[in-house]
């Protein structure tokens, strides 16, 4: 796994050891990267169940201010902090390891531009997540919300949640289902 572009471009990435991450392989992060281009530079990236921090490093190396990587297992914790300093890009990131739902309380920003989730696949994570979203401060109608999930993963509770599919993306197994808070007119 590599950074694909910007500052830290070619520069290869630790993933942690074992079968509790799955990295997004470099043709899927490529694709994903060339939707949300527009929206990186000098955002506010979140990175939600970073794994080794592959995507909020591609954020930063592409141009985010600044981002947030929340994961809590120590590994891939531990892989994520090595990842930043290898690439430099350490000063402009917010490391926290605690459970997902708990950091999203402890983000203090005026808006995220991006949130990131990519949750283990089949275990409901993504709509407790866009619970908390819901009325978390930072998240406004501007913030574009991105979920990878199984291709056959049903989003039908995102409207009641106040939240709007703007677009998906759908790959040989997964997907990437982009997501805007409604603005409520």
């Amino acid at each position: 796994m590599r950074v694909i572009a910007g500052k830290a471009r070619r520069l290869n990435l630790k993933t942690p050891e074992g079968m509790d991450t799955r990295p997004t392989t470099d043709r899927i992060k490529e694709t994903l990267f060339n939707m949300i281009n527009p929206y990186l530079p000098g955002a506010v990236f979140i990175d939600l169940f970073s794994g080794s921090g592959g995507i909020g490093i591609e954020a930063l190396s592409r141009g985010a201010k600044h981002a947030y990587f929340v994961e809590n297992n120590k590994r891939a914790v531990s892989c994520i902090q090595e990842n930043l300093n290898f690439t430099r890009l350490a000063e402009d990131a917010t490391l926290l390891r605690q459970d997902v739902l708990s950091a999203i309380s402890g983000i203090h920003e005026k808006e995220a531009d991006v949130i990131y989730m990519d949750p283990p696949y089949g275990q409901g994570y993504e709509e407790q997540v866009l619970r908390f979203l819901q009325s978390a401060p930072y998240v406004t109608e501007n913030t574009m919300i991105i979920a990878e999930a199984l291709r056959t993963e049903d989003f039908s509770y995102v409207e009641p949640l106040g939240f709007s599919i703007v677009r998906e993306k759908c790959y040989k197994t997964n997907k990437h289902v982009f997501m805007k808070k409604n603005t409520g007119e």
